[in-house]
């Protein structure tokens, strides 16, 4: 049983990376980013390309990401901005629409040019000891990279000049206006963040098994999961449901079998929002 819940927390860690970044995205712009995933798997496919021409692997992981977070960017600077004009209901459902066009954009370039994509990173060395289980050196290196990342999100938005007025701009857009803070830039800040974080994701996860071209609409499925339950806008929300839903996940998956789990999940999401609809941690 400890096995199965320290696998959970392993992939728990991976799905509050997740659901941070998406949940970044919603708190600053009202929308929610349907393309998410698909970054995640361009940044694989980077680090694949990279790595292949003889590059060491940590040039190519940081190309990954420096390549997702382009992505992101380049979307908040062109197709977004006519869905920032909108406000309320209108904006988050044309965000919708755009973003699910850019993830099906994406997912057939990739598709079409390399069917066949996919990035796993195999960290040599034996196992190891953790409260007397041997886990291997992927899913350690996977774990502190993701709590790593936690963290320095905490000290980015908490200790920083920048990082406060970012949560300023998520909190109030005209108050933020009004000293001096542009909303324009720091959404655009944070979706460049948001899909760095996704190709974070890319090489974390692919340390413990492959990430294929195929496999970007179920992260971005994840992750809206992981941003309902933790609560729109909470990042500390996203990672504690990230941490109990990847727990979830990996005992439905050894006690009843993989095929349930997903079902397991949005029924764990129904299931927060009937008794707590704003979330875990949601205001």
């Amino acid at each position: 049983m400890t096995a199965v819940v320290l696998d959970g927390i392993v992939e728990g860690l991976g799905f509050g990376l997740l659901g941070v970044g998406l949940t970044l995205v919603y708190g600053l712009g009202g929308v929610l980013n349907l393309a998410y995933g698909e970054f995640a798997v361009l940044g694989a496919i980077v680090v694949t390309g990279v790595r292949d021409v003889g590059a060491p692997m940590p040039l190519a992981a940081a190309a990954g990401v420096a390549a997702a977070a382009a992505a992101a960017t380049v979307l908040d600077l062109t197709a977004m901005r006519p869905v920032y004009r909108q406000s309320g209901d209108h904006r988050l459902l044309l965000g919708l629409l755009v973003t699910l066009g850019v993830a099906f954009l994406i997912e057939g370039l990739l598709d079409w040019r390399d069917p066949l994509g996919a990035l796993i990173v195999i960290i040599g060395g034996k196992p190891i000891g953790i409260f007397g289980v041997p886990m291997g050196r992927g899913s350690v290196w996977g774990s502190v990279i993701a709590l790593a990342s936690g963290v320095a999100l905490v000290g980015f938005f908490g200790a920083t000049t920048f990082g406060r007025g970012i949560r300023s701009a998520m909190q109030d857009e005209v108050g933020a206006r009004l000293i001096g803070i542009s909303p324009s830039f720091a959404r655009t800040v944070v979706f460049a963040l948001s899909g760095a974080l996704a190709g974070l994701v890319a090489v974390s996860s692919s340390m413990t098994s492959p990430l294929t071209v195929t496999q970007g609409f179920d992260l971005t499925t994840f992750a809206l999961i992981v941003t309902v339950v933790g609560g729109l806008g909470s990042v500390t929300g996203a990672f504690l449901a990230g941490l109990l839903l990847g727990i979830v996940d990996t005992v439905c998956a050894y006690y009843i079998g993989q095929y349930i789990t997903e079902v397991v999940l949005l029924g764990a999401a129904g299931l927060t929002i009937l008794v707590r609809p704003r979330g875990l941690l949601g205001r």
